[in-house]
């Protein structure tokens, strides 16, 4: 294994890191919610009442945030190593896993275990893991 160190960037990401643990912080300390982008999206499609207006904003933070930083900087030109088939395959995959976990990533990985949440710990650790095996099995094993 070798590190690209063009694309090593551990103080960007620590400070990325520090922002979304702030974020969730505040949203937890300041309305009493966990910041799980499934159950926020979750709550839009089965809406009850009086609960809809947060739920849209954070969205729309979520869609802005990204369109703001495109005024100030320039647009990095992505490369994704994979066809459509794989990204639709793979969306379908987190969906499901999402449902039958009771949460994603950000729900159970940063909220979850800043709670020190078991459920949480074992979600992470097998979303994780999972999420290893598939890259080895995809890259090593298989090739594509």
């Amino acid at each position: 294994m070798s590190v690209d160190w063009n694309h090593f960037t551990p103080l960007a990401s620590l400070a990325g890191g520090a922002l979304i643990g702030i974020a969730a912080a505040m949203f937890v300390l300041l309305n009493g919610r966990i910041a799980g982008i499934s159950g926020i999206l979750g709550g839009l499609v089965r809406p009850t009442s009086g609960d809809s207006a947060w739920r849209i904003a954070f969205v729309l933070g979520l869609v802005g945030a990204p369109l703001v930083y495109l005024l100030s900087a320039a647009v990095p030109e992505p490369q994704i190593d994979a066809g459509y088939g794989s990204l639709i395959v793979a969306g379908l995959l987190v969906g499901i896993g999402t449902r039958y976990g009771a949460g994603c990533t950000s729900g159970h990985g940063v909220c979850g275990l800043s709670r020190l949440s078991p459920r949480s710990l074992v979600a992470t650790v097998i979303f994780m893991g999972a999420g290893f095996v598939t890259v080895f099995v995809i890259r090593h094993l298989l090739g594509i």
